[in-house]
């Protein structure tokens, strides 16, 4: 089973649902994978404190061009929709951080003079935190797009009863990149007009990728009920509410789980693994 948590913006508990998901998950006996696919930005470690067995590179082949052999036609150019390689004059011109690798202008230049070189782009971490398989990504600085560092995160995943994907927030590449696939996703949000605008986004967003979706509110009781009435106008499962409590932020600012810290949320977790876990055997 692949539970997906993802939102519609940062900052409302993702991670904080994520992590002691996983960590309940483990605690009752299934064997559980944690992916951090927060690639420009994880911060899954400081809470789970895995062992880091293993690093190594992701890479993504870019175009290197064989001046001695190039004709300067211009064919890579108008083949490529990213603009990544462009001939202008006697001069080919490549940018790496705009290629997505698809290989388009090596196939079509009549020359033969592209070749695929590899390209580090980011670093692929794997470990565990107990019984808690763990795998992240960290995208280089300065590059572009994340996707490809995100695929490598999702390939390199254990076979476990329970994988939890800890998606980027927002709705762009990125998260679609993390959740498609997924078997079920829980979209977190906070009760504010903000909160429920993304949510709104969000919802659309995994009702055109057709995966079944519920809604955690956390920080419930700091704001209004515009979201819970969306929730029941739209037919949506509100799976949870994480109450807005102080021993919750501050065990967020310490990087301890919020579970380890209040024993009545590991029962309150528990209840929400039971929850995803009979909507996807609906």
């Amino acid at each position: 089973m692949r539970i997906a948590i993802a939102s519609g913006k940062g900052g409302t508990g993702k991670t904080t649902v994520a992590t002691n998901l996983a960590h309940v998950a483990a605690h009752v006996g299934q064997t559980v994978a944690y992916l951090d696919c927060d690639v420009e930005e994880p911060n899954g470690h400081i809470f789970l404190a895995p062992r880091i067995v293993q690093e190594r590179p992701v890479c993504k082949p870019v175009p290197q061009v064989d001046e001695t052999l190039c004709t300067h036609c211009g064919t890579c150019g108008e083949v490529c929709q990213y603009s990544a390689i462009v001939c202008i004059g006697r001069k080919v011109l490549v940018y790496p951080e705009l290629c997505h690798a698809c290989g388009g202008c090596a196939m079509c230049c009549p020359a033969h003079a592209i070749c695929e070189a590899s390209r580090s782009i980011g670093t692929l971490r794997l470990g565990c935190s107990g019984a808690v398989q763990f795998v992240n990504g960290l995208l280089n600085v300065g590059e572009a797009m994340s996707p490809p560092v995100i695929r490598a995160v999702r390939r390199a995943a254990p076979v476990c009863n329970v994988t939890i994907v800890d998606a980027p927030p927002g709705t762009s590449c990125p998260v679609i990149t993390s959740i498609r696939g997924c078997d079920f996703v829980v979209l977190v949000t906070e009760p504010t007009p903000f909160g429920l605008n993304d949510l709104q986004l969000a919802v659309a967003m995994v009702r055109e990728l057709k995966i079944p979706f519920g809604v955690v509110i956390n920080r419930a009781g700091a704001g209004d009920d515009r979201v819970g009435d969306y929730c029941r106008a739209e037919g949506i499962a509100l799976l949870d509410e994480i109450p807005d409590d102080r021993r919750i932020a501050e065990a967020y600012s310490r990087g301890l789980l919020a579970c380890q810290v209040m024993p009545s949320l590991r029962e309150q977790f528990r209840g929400l693994l039971d929850r995803i876990q009979q909507a996807v055997a609906v």
